[in-house]
């Protein structure tokens, strides 16, 4: 299992790491995002699908929190979940999510402890920590 630590120290090294991150997503690829409350989640989904986007398109990139999935319907379309409000895998699995496992898409996970048992081998991990108020931590596992 590879491990890659990194730190970013501003809102511009999140976007660069997205960038990165970016890079290396294909269809099929899933990325389960764990950190707690602020650690950057949701900004960083944003710099991963607006540098997948490379358009003037404005993308209204927000976490999908009172209805679970936000699709964007892109060149590869993006799957963005926000499982805070999902305690355990039966309900993930009562509003059919699971399919979206094996579309033709990338997924991004928020919240992906709630759902840890049942993520498909594949998934690439990020664990994000709070540091600071300008500094996260993030470890990117199988990316």
């Amino acid at each position: 299992m590879a491990k890659i630590k990194k730190i970013s120290k501003s809102l511009d090294d999140t976007y660069l790491i997205g960038s990165e991150i970016s890079k290396k997503l294909k269809k099929g690829s899933i990325l389960a995002f764990f950190g707690s409350l602020g650690s950057g989640k949701t900004t960083l989904i944003k710099a991963i699908v607006e540098s997948l986007e490379k358009t003037s398109q404005n993308i209204n990139v927000n976490s999908p929190t009172f209805n679970y999935l936000n699709i964007y319907n892109l060149k590869i379309p993006i799957y963005h979940f926000d499982l805070y409000r999902i305690k355990d895998k039966n309900k993930f699995f009562s509003f059919g999510f699971e399919e979206y496992f094996s579309k033709d898409g990338i997924c991004l996970i928020e919240w992906a402890e709630n759902i840890k048992d049942i993520l498909p081998l594949k998934t690439h991990i990020i664990k994000m920590k709070h540091i600071s108020e300008t500094q996260r931590e993030l470890e990117l596992i199988n990316l």
